[in-house]
């Protein structure tokens, strides 16, 4: 990627001492059939969380859950202290200013031009159009395409549209970023490009994330890279060493399989996870 200029950032708000996310003991189902069972983990803050398991167990209701677009049928969801599972609307907007999300194929608004989407939240929240301006053309310049402002989403490739996708979720510096399979869709060059951003926003802005990946490539890519914000490009970390604050989880039939490390999760000796990492 190309060289940019660094980014003076608002302040980031300073959550309480704590996890970023904790689930206990939380099960969901849809029309009978159970979804989610008795699911219990936490995210502490600064550390990234990569989501895998099949397509169908779960994964993006366990996100819904945790950004409060979802309630579960039982157990106890917390966010920086907050418990979202019992939140009224009004407090999950509030608390909603500090999680970005980016959703599954970017799901941005067509109708909309680049610097509208990435400052929809902000417009919503009645900022001002100058200020409005600013805080997008340097969420753009993080993920260097600060030259779309007037673009709309047509004119973009899926590369560059999963960009925006990105710099809309971090555009009012949250705390703890939520990516639904952020490279779904993309070839492989693309997607390590957006795998990049991903670990620029963990190691340069210090946002705690849990990203769902279908991507084994990308989830390794992840553990096994940080980013040299000098030289602005992510790069292979000493041989035989990992990102120690990269984890993973794994869902399997409404299960949680393996919640655990990079090393854990290579040697396991679970069949299951055996058969799905190689």
């Amino acid at each position: 990627m190309a060289s940019a200029a660094p980014v003076a950032e608002p302040q980031q708000w300073q959550p309480p001492a704590g996890p970023a996310i904790l689930f206990e003991d939380v099960s969901i189902g849809f029309e009978g059939k159970p979804v989610l069972d008795r699911i219990s983990f936490k995210l502490e803050q600064g550390d990234t969380r990569i989501l895998l398991g099949p397509a169908g167990v779960g994964k993006s209701v366990l996100l819904k859950l945790a950004n409060g677009l979802l309630k579960p049928d039982s157990g106890r969801i917390t966010v920086f202290g907050e418990e979202v599972s019992a939140m009224r609307e009004q407090e999950l907007f509030r608390l909603r200013h500090h999680i970005g999300m980016v959703f599954q194929e970017g799901a941005l608004f067509d109708s909309l031009t680049v610097r509208d989407n990435v400052g929809y939240q902000l417009m919503e929240e009645h900022v001002p159009d100058e200020e409005i301006d600013e805080r997008v053309k340097e969420a753009l310049r993080v993920v260097e395409l600060e030259h779309t402002m007037e673009k709309v989403p047509s004119e973009l490739s899926g590369g560059m549209r999963r960009r925006v996708a990105i710099a809309r979720a971090v555009v009012s510096n949250p705390a703890l970023v939520l990516y639904d399979s952020p490279t779904g869709g993309l070839d492989p060059i693309t997607s390590t490009t957006i795998i990049e951003l991903v670990v620029k926003q963990r190691d340069v802005f210090r946002r705690s994330s849990l990203m769902i990946t279908h991507r084994l490539q990308d989830a390794f890519v992840m553990a096994m890279n940080r980013y040299n914000e000098k030289e602005n490009r992510m790069e292979l970390l000493p041989e035989g060493t990992v990102d120690d604050r990269t984890s993973f989880l794994m869902l399997n039939e409404g299960k949680l399989v393996f919640d655990g490390s990079t090393h854990d999760l290579v040697h396991s000796d679970d069949p299951f996870i055996s058969r799905y990492i190689r």
